[in-house]
């Protein structure tokens, strides 16, 4: 495939508004996979449309040692100069695809041993009481209503993070990061 993704070196605050992102469709998006050497570790966000809130998925993704990021082609933010600042350049040195039918990439990943995990305030398990290993994609849903329906019942397990105050639930960016880190803690043995 010859498309190469490369981590920057050197700290960045801000993405580089002159850099040019192409996202892969599809097709690219499980070759891209293939060639990992590594299982793969994906987070997909589900019609995620504030510009702020995909920026700071796209950081913490990058911060968690993501390897693909997946957004729907439709009802979803652009990778806007908004996104590219508040990714900080994660905008830049992620692989993102983008995937004109969510449901049916979904099933492919599937078919190719990636265990799908959504997030939902319903589910009855939480994050932490799960274990978080091997080939993994993150699947998280929109402002206020979450993951579509269909988006649900494409993924092997819902889980929930645990609220201890009064508010029912984070916000997306805050909960993915919370999500990723747990799996990043996981993936990597890592304990306290």
């Amino acid at each position: 495939m010859g498309r190469k993704f490369s981590k920057s070196l050197g700290r960045k605050t801000h993405g580089d508004p002159s850099s040019v992102i192409s996202t892969l469709d599809e097709e690219e998006a499980l070759n891209f996979l293939e060639d990992l050497k590594k299982d793969p570790f994906l987070l997909i966000l589900d019609q995620v449309q504030d510009p702020r809130n995909l920026g700071a998925c796209l950081r913490s993704a990058d911060g968690a040692g993501v390897n693909l990021v997946v957004v729907p082609s439709d009802r979803s933010a652009g990778l806007t100069e908004v996104v590219r600042h508040v990714a900080a350049g994660a905008a830049e040195s992620l692989a993102i695809a983008r995937a004109r039918n969510l449901s049916r990439f979904m099933k492919r990943l599937k078919e190719r041993g990636i265990h799908l995990v959504g997030t939902s305030d319903q589910a009855k398990h939480s994050i932490f009481s799960c274990s978080l290993k091997g080939p993994i994609a993150l699947v998280v849903g929109a402002e206020g209503n979450g993951i579509r329906r269909l988006t649900a019942e494409n993924c092997d397990e819902l889980i929930n993070i645990p609220m201890a105050g009064t508010i029912e639930c984070l916000n997306v960016s805050v909960a993915t990061g919370v999500c990723l880190f747990e799996i990043f803690r996981q993936r990597e043995n890592l304990t306290c």
